[in-house]
Order: structure tokens, then C-alpha cells, then sequence
């Protein structure tokens, strides 16, 4: 016979996964767009584009996926943002 707590482990158990679940399905995407974003960037860059990768930059691709990588390209290019820091020296 199950006792009260085995039960409520149980439901526990269970109600970690279905968030695991879903916390897992709601991520995905923006997993997906921010690898493919980064691919979109790291291409570039073997063409000869400077681009600085940033955590505003990631989030920018994760965001926006492939439009988004090609803002931050564009942006870089112009030199309005995310290009490479220059040393003087």
C-alpha cells in the first residue's frame, strides 16, 4: 500500500517534469536561432567581416535568428556597434 508521502513524491516527480517539459519547449527556439544566428556570424567573419560576438549580440541573434544576425553584421560593418575593440598603442 502507498503511503501519503510516496504519493506526494510521486506528484512531485511528475510536476518537475512537466515543467522540465515545457521550460525545455519554450527555450528551444531561441537555442535554435542563436546557433544558426552564430553560424550566419562566424561565415561572415571567414568572408572577412569583423563582427564582435557580445552577450547583446547573442541576444540580438537568439532573438531575432537569422534577420537578427544580419543586423548585427550590418551594424558592424557601419561601425554604429558590435565591432572588434582597436588597441592603440
Amino acid at each position: 500500500m502507498a503511503t501519503t508521502l510516496e504519493i506526494a513524491l510521486v506528484v512531485a516527480v511528475l510536476a518537475a517534469l512537466f515543467g522540465a517539459y515545457r521550460l525545455i519547449r519554450a527555450v528551444k527556439p531561441f537555442v535554435v536561432n542563436a546557433v544558426v544566428g552564430l553560424v550566419v556570424i562566424l561565415v561572415a567573419q571567414f568572408f572577412g567581416a569583423e563582427v564582435a560576438v557580445t552577450p547583446l549580440a547573442l541576444l540580438i541573434v537568439a532573438v531575432g535568428g537569422f534577420p537578427g544576425a544580419l543586423l548585427v553584421i550590418l551594424l558592424a560593418y557601419a561601425g554604429v556597434a558590435f565591432a572588434p575593440a582597436v588597441l592603440f598603442v
